[in-house]
């Protein structure tokens, strides 16, 4: 018999010494959880929430420090991240799911994932890799941080907004575009620094990908300027079962910016883990 549960918009949880902001919609005994990316918030599955939540159980929360959950005391870190997925979904008495993460997002299911490999049904893997930074991102990452310290997180934004999306979605797409610069600029510039120095000192998570054995949906915009497409078919390679597709017209934001075709095949792939 499938699970019931209330559902609704900005529902909050104590969890792992924070309070989780999620989106909870739909019914199912195997829920989907979406995960985003640095530095945004749960809105930005939006598209795949209205799409899947007729016919699946999802859910969408905002990391620790992002949108609206709470920052907490312990010091940021994917492995962090990753503990408060597992205790949100202790929380609700959520055994297994269906996991999708973007970028930061995909580096925290890695890090959960290696760690808890029982927790989850099959994983969605977006404009993400497994490699750790290098020394010299690691530096930029310094430098922008003392940046933002000096001069505040405008520069960074229009930066990274330059980064994330490909050339057709910036020219022809402006709503997007400034909905997500809004977004970025609504957060604090103190969770964006501890967001930069979490992602620095992640792990090389690439030795455990022969580990994987759920079923595993690997997506990437062809024009990812910041996860490059190249890790994406490493990850595919060494994830044995794991299928891969790119995206034309799409930067690192996939999902918003080819969105029919990024539900397209997370809806596909749901429905061949159901079967």
């Amino acid at each position: 018999m499938e699970a019931v549960q209330a559902a609704g918009n900005n529902l909050m949880i104590n969890v792992n010494g924070a309070t989780i902001c999620y989106d909870d919609f739909g019914t199912g005994a195997l829920p989907v959880i979406f995960l985003h990316g640095f530095p945004f918030d749960k809105s930005s599955w939006q598209p795949q929430m209205d799409f899947l939540k007729n016919t699946y159980r999802v859910m969408a929360l905002d990391i620790r420090g992002f949108g609206k959950s709470t920052s907490g005391n312990d010091t940021k870190s994917m492995s962090l991240f990753a503990d408060d997925l597992i205790k949100f979904m202790d929380a609700l008495a959520i055994d297994k799911a269906i996991v999708c993460g973007l970028s930061m997002g995909g580096f925290i299911l890695l890090n959960a994932a290696n760690r808890f490999p029982d927790r989850f049904k099959a994983l969605i893997l977006c404009d993400t890799q497994c490699i750790a930074d290098s020394h010299e991102a690691k530096e930029k990452r310094s430098e922008t941080i003392a940046h933002i310290v000096a001069a505040g997180i405008q520069d960074f934004t229009d930066g990274f907004i330059e980064n994330v999306f490909c050339k057709e979605t910036l020219k022809n797409k402006t709503d997007l575009v400034e909905r997500t610069r809004s977004i970025v600029l609504s957060t604090s510039p103190d969770s964006i620094m501890q967001g930069l120095t979490a992602l620095a000192q992640r792990w090389d998570m690439c030795r455990t990908l022969d580990g994987i054995s759920a079923p595993t949906l690997i997506l990437c915009g062809s024009e990812d300027t910041v996860t490059l497409p190249a890790e994406s078919e490493f990850m595919h390679r060494n994830i044995s079962n794991s299928r891969l597709h790119f995206m034309d017209r799409a930067g690192h934001l996939s999902n918003l910016e080819q969105p029919e075709e990024f539900n397209m095949h997370v809806g596909d792939f749901i429905l061949s883990v159901m079967k």
